[in-house]
């Protein structure tokens, strides 16, 4: 009996697909929801541009905005791969699709209160706002923007359209996004940051540093 190996594939890439979307929409789901919660909260320190930009009125427009913008770009990227290559790229796609929405909810949910929207304008933190430690914070101190990352990369891999193409290049920015909370966080904390800076890498778990002698 002859195997359509082609055939496999594709049925494989979908059920992959269906997987990362359930997975992805569910994620942003909850980090909405999330969000809206905290946005009802007061506030404590605020640097930059947050104060105006980080409310409802502005946020919700802008989601519905990215959203709408993700849809007209939901359309193929001119690259054709082999069979096999498309296997590879939505198998390892769709683990690192799933694998940093699970970080991401898991993250999430060691903030619990403390989670809030964040900008590349400006950072916002809670009143009476609390240094949280724990879960992913006790291996790396942006558990969320690294599963971002992951998941942006993921869906591009997986998917391979200029939406997700373009969501893995912004998402970048994270990066810059996390300097700019950590001399808030630092601001704020004092000692108990820089403690916990020195003892937790920023990206890698694997890239401790070494107490000082």
């Amino acid at each position: 009996m002859r195997i359509d190996i082609e055939g496999v594939l594709q049925t494989i890439e979908a059920a992959l697909r269906w997987l990362g979307a359930v997975t992805g929409l569910g994620t942003l789901s909850l980090a909405l929801l999330a969000m809206a919660r905290s946005l009802r909260r007061p506030r404590g320190r605020v640097e930059g541009g947050a104060r105006g930009i980080l409310r409802l009125p502005v946020l919700a427009p802008a989601t519905i905005a990215f959203l709408a913008a993700g849809v007209w770009l939901w359309r193929p990227l001119p690259v054709r791969l082999s069979e096999w290559a498309q296997l590879v790229a939505a198998v390892l796609g769709g683990l690192l699709l799933v694998g940093g929405c699970a970080l991401y909810l898991w993250g999430l949910r060691a903030l619990g209160v403390m989670f809030g929207p964040s900008s590349g304008f400006g950072v916002a933190l809670h009143a009476g706002h609390r240094l949280i430690d724990t879960g992913p914070y006790a291996l790396v101190r942006h558990p969320m923007y690294l599963a971002v990352m992951l998941a942006a990369w993921g869906s591009l891999m997986l998917y391979r359209t200029w939406a997700t193409l373009a969501f893995a290049i912004m998402m970048l920015g994270v990066i810059v996004r996390a300097r700019r909370e950590e001399r808030v966080l630092s601001n704020e904390f004092g000692e108990a940051w820089r403690e916990y800076a020195a003892r937790v890498p920023r990206w890698f778990p694997l890239l401790r540093r070494r107490p000082p002698t």
